[in-house]
């Protein structure tokens, strides 16, 4: 893509960094940062940034009334306000394996950072890495000076450079910051966090509590991660699975409730490939809100299906006390992800829980775009892949051509040929319909204040068909359809997952000028060429 080849040639010769190949992490140097301190359970002695979370919690309490709970250390930044984030090398604890990791501000997770709709800050960030990075503030409606895309908005911050970033939340939720330079690298090695973005004189939360779980996986060896090509970008062809699941960076993850309380659940998944089906045991979901906006309407569900990057709010009213697992589902398998305790207690039950809103201001908002949802589609991207060099492998052609197609895969199902693969032999394609045009090529320019109507199609014909989560920089869109089938609760959001065979359209606002990147968020699929451009004049 563009001159990231020249960035992998930085990498291969910045040196101390990647030793014989990657062969395991220790390669990997750390500069003497420790972990952070690693967390079973949410209590009210938990240290969040230089202060117990319990001191920061009583600032929300009295401004939303619902106390935070986070197992990842926080940091609430008012309006105008400068933040510090830092990526350097870590040693992490995970599974009781002592990983050489990235983390920003010598952990990771990230940061949480607590932020008010409507404020804006900035972050002086520093890389401490031996190679480049930028941070890109996934799912944020800023200037795309900040939006941290290498040849699309800035330049790499090379290893001990410094940038400056100016965040604007225009919309409230929760969000994502990770990097964009070798992101399936770098985000499975532990760069990434939350903003939680909450509503300005929003009335009070009707929950007890509000707690961000990030959910990811990692590949665990014997001897510690995976192993990484400093070269090229491998994996290429499903993705890079993990065999580890994690929430907030532990496998251990458990947390202590009352009988009665509900919760406020900020969903995140930051797998490189993995699709989470997220559920409670015997527990009911309320969906709240979706990326960037609130549903049209909460409604009660099972589990949440969440692609890379996407997002979920949710809210579960805990009525029974024992011991419920915190599950990823699949149509063969069930993983633990972690545990919640629920103590019997007096507290009466909220009757008002099953009562299902309706959030008038987003259908009103929605309202005036139901003008273009009968449009014809503006722009048609079909999704393709060339896989070039392994086609003489029978033994691999094998296991492409037995595979039963599935609308998304749950597991590496074909491990000889994923591991085969890289972006040399296995090219993924956004390709423009009706020009034929692909990637950067298709040079999609529109004004500020345009809306258009964007067909997604996922051709199941393709060397390889797969499930892609799609997202859009610094823009938002609705999810009109999928197969001509109407979506009946409404969203604002940046990233949906399109299925195997699936025709999705979306109605994207373009409401924020400059050159924004539109990509598939299986990581390596991106790395591979699965990206395009929209300019915005």
């Amino acid at each position: 893509m563009k001159l990231y080849a020249l960035l992998i040639l930085f990498i291969i010769f910045s040196g101390s960094i990647f030793l014989n190949g990657i062969e395991t992490a220790d390669a990997i140097k750390a500069k003497g940062t420790k972990s952070p301190k690693s967390f079973g359970k949410a209590t009210s002695d938990i240290v969040c940034g230089d202060k117990l979370c319990s001191e920061i919690s009583k600032s929300i309490i009295s401004e939303y009334g619902a106390k935070l709970i986070s197992t990842v250390p926080s940091v609430s930044l008012s309006d105008g306000e400068s933040f510090n984030l830092t990526a350097s090398q870590i040693t992490k604890n995970v599974d009781g394996k002592t990983l050489q990791m990235f983390g920003y501000n010598g952990q990771t997770p990230g940061p949480l950072l607590l932020v008010s709709q409507g404020n804006e800050i900035i972050v002086n960030f520093t890389n401490n890495l031996d190679f480049p990075t930028t941070v890109h503030w996934h799912g944020l409606r800023l200037d795309y000076t900040s939006d941290g895309v290498p040849e699309i908005s800035q330049d790499p911050v090379l290893p001990g450079e410094t940038f400056q970033y100016f965040l604007k939340f225009p919309d409230t939720g929760i969000f994502i910051y990770h990097p964009h330079v070798r992101t399936e690298m770098q985000m499975e090695l532990g760069l990434y966090g939350n903003i939680l973005v909450e509503p300005k004189n929003s009335d009070i939360i009707p929950v007890d509590y509000q707690i961000p779980l990030i959910i990811d996986d990692i590949s665990l060896t014997e001897d510690g991660l995976q192993e990484f090509d400093p070269e090229i970008v491998t994996y290429t062809l499903m993705g890079r699975f993990g065999n580890t699941m994690l929430i907030n960076g532990e496998t251990d993850f458990s947390l202590e409730l009352n009988q009665g309380d509900i919760v406020r659940f900020y969903l995140t998944n930051t797998a490189n490939t993995r699709t989470f089906d997220f559920g409670i045991e015997q527990q009911k979901i309320k969906l709240i809100a979706d990326d960037a906006s609130n549903y049209e309407r909460q409604e009660l569900v099972d589990s949440v299906i969440l692609a890379s990057s996407e997002r979920r709010t949710v809210d579960v009213l805990f009525e029974q006390s024992g011991q419920y697992d915190i599950t990823h589902s699949t149509p063969d398998e069930t993983y633990v992800l972690g545990t919640i305790s629920v103590t019997p207690s007096p507290k009466q039950l909220d009757p008002d829980f099953y009562s299902l809103m309706q959030n008038d201001g987003v259908i009103q908002e929605i309202e005036s775009f139901k003008k273009f949802f009968s449009d014809t589609p503006d722009l048609e991207i079909e999704f393709d892949v060339k896989i070039i060099s392994m086609e003489s492998n029978n033994s691999m052609n094998m296991e492409i051509h037995e595979k039963v197609i599935e609308e998304i895969e749950w597991e590496d199902e074909m491990p000889k040929m994923n591991a085969m693969s890289n972006e040399e032999n296995t090219k993924w394609i956004l390709r423009d319909m009706n020009s034929g045009k692909e990637g950067f090529d298709i040079n999609y320019q529109v004004n500020v204040g345009d809306v258009k109507k964007i067909r997604l199609y996922n051709n199941p014909e393709s060397a390889h068909s797969m499930q892609h989560p799609i997202h859009i920089h610094g823009q938002r869109f609705l999810v009109l359809s999928e197969d001509g089938i109407p979506n009946e609760n409404l969203s604002w959001k940046d990233s949906v997952l399109i299925p195997t065979g699936k025709t999705v359209d979306i109605l994207v606002e373009f409401s924020n000028p400059g050159n924004w990147a539109m990509h598939c968020h299986i990581l390596e699929h991106a790395e591979a060429g699965m990206i395009t451009e929209f300019v915005v004049n």
